[in-house]
């Protein structure tokens, strides 16, 4: 028997449980103060809905935070979906009644229908937070014309409407939403996490040291002066008087994140590279770089080997795997951040730099539609367009490094005194005018550590 024959007899023989065991639930009373959210997929890849979460409990409303493995890409998209359906059904109905299932958007295929008819089910309102559109990450791989994107975008679209709140993370989202699929929703930037901040000099020197015994990069090039000296490449430790300096002539610290997707292309950074190294190499008064960038995805093994073949030699490439609270530190001991996320609609903003502006870093970010709702050109950071203008934005930041009196500093003074709303003030501001008073809005308060579990 084929297995997608087999998935459908298993759904349904288990669905009559599955709604008996929710009727039942239902027959008891929902809670009016519970709340489940829904994230098909890595949790901790979900910083926005971890946010939710904590705002949410802190208001007062009991969270259930449910995070479901996506499955293995062998498995064809029919069986994943009969499977994921199942399973999710499952879940939902034999879980505390909620007032709300909160959704992460994308993915929705199938989480937007489930969620929904458990919604009709057991009389809980639906609120979608749209992070992007599925079926424009599903035609980076596929194609925008291929038959499964079509079927994605019309699902999408026909679930998406029967939400009962929607929230969506820019404006140009909000009104692509209201133009073309005839939903109304209410945008919520994110914003930094409160441990995304300044890396004071001497956890930078811990940190680096820490890195130094994986990654050569982070590594003194020379021996320390003395026997109670401790150096790495960009600090050195008296250990007698506990002070932490910068070294002289240390390299400049690049960092980039990334999930080694389609939508990121790191050719347009390691172009950029190759134009650096061969104006360092002509005379001009450029540092060395360290060039560091984080994070697991299907293309990273792909770009590793790209970058083994190039010959830099005022430049060092390193691809760690951090540890969650070693993340922020990094960010927040670096000199320029690279963003080069082009969002497959063109209508999501990377919360990479969202991160990066949290710790006051500058950006050179790659431009796309609403980039300029997060990065304002000249002011917090660059937008360049190419390889060739990534190059020339580095060259100038990286002039007479490090130059207080560089366009480095400004902008990072800049991002220190820039007023951001206050979480009270911004939740006042968003959930006002919503049609649901009693739901606190989410993912604006800030959170004390990077994960939140139920």
């Amino acid at each position: 028997m084929a297995p997608s024959s087999v998935a459908l007899l298993a759904l349904c023989l288990l669905l009559p449980l599955l709604l008996l065991g929710g009727w039942k639930r239902w027959r008891r009373g929902r809670a009016a103060q519970h709340v489940v959210i829904v994230v098909l997929g890595d949790v901790g890849r979900s910083p926005r809905m971890q946010y939710h979460a904590l705002s949410l409990a802190k208001r007062g409303f009991s969270v259930t935070l449910m995070g479901f493995c996506i499955g293995p890409p062998v498995l064809r998209y029919g069986v994943k979906v009969v499977f994921q359906t199942v399973y999710l059904l499952w879940k939902l109905m034999w879980r505390e009644p909620a007032a709300y299932i909160f959704l992460q958007n994308p993915p929705g295929l199938p989480s937007i229908a489930v969620c929904w008819f458990v919604g009709c089910l057991c009389g809980s309102k639906l609120v979608i937070d749209w992070h992007n559109y599925g079926y424009s990450i599903m035609g980076l791989v596929h194609g925008p014309k291929h038959p499964l994107v079509l079927l994605a975008k019309w699902y999408e679209r026909l679930f998406g409407r029967l939400s009962h709140l929607n929230l969506c993370v820019t404006n140009a989202m909000r009104e692509d939403l209201a133009e073309n699929w005839h939903i109304k929703a209410v945008t919520v930037y994110d914003k930094p996490a409160s441990f995304f901040k300044e890396t004071p000099l001497d956890l930078q020197h811990e940190l680096f040291m820490k890195l130094g015994c994986t990654y050569s990069p982070f590594r003194a090039c020379s021996e320390p002066s003395g026997p109670a000296i401790e150096r790495s490449a960009f600090t050195e430790k008296d250990a007698r008087t506990g002070v932490v300096t910068h070294l002289g002539g240390r390299p400049a610290l690049l960092v980039s994140s990334t999930s080694w997707t389609e939508d990121e292309d790191f050719s347009i950074l390691l172009a950029a590279l190759e134009e650096f190294e061969q104006r360092a190499s002509d005379g001009d008064s450029l540092p060395s770089v360290v060039c560091v960038i984080t994070g697991k995805g299907p293309l990273k093994e792909h770009y590793s080997r790209l970058i083994g073949q190039k010959q830099f030699q005022h430049i060092k490439v390193c691809t760690p795997w951090l540890e969650a609270e070693d993340y922020p530190l990094l960010l927040g001991s670096a000199d320029l951040g690279v963003c080069l996320h082009k969002s497959s609609s063109g209508l999501d903003l990377p919360m990479k730099v969202v991160d990066m502006f949290g710790c006051c870093l500058p950006v050179c970010a790659v431009n796309f539609k609403c980039l300029h709702e997060l990065v304002k050109h000249g002011e917090n950071g660059l937008v360049f367009e190419d390889a060739e203008a990534l190059a020339a934005q580095l060259q100038m930041l990286f002039s007479k490094f490090p130059d207080p009196a560089g366009k480095l500093n400004q902008f990072r003074k800049n991002l220190r005194e820039s007023e951001q709303l206050r979480w009270d003030e911004s939740w006042q501001r968003t959930v006002l005018p919503l049609t649901l008073p009693v739901l606190p809005c989410p993912c604006l308060l800030p959170c004390s550590h990077p994960g939140f579990y139920v």
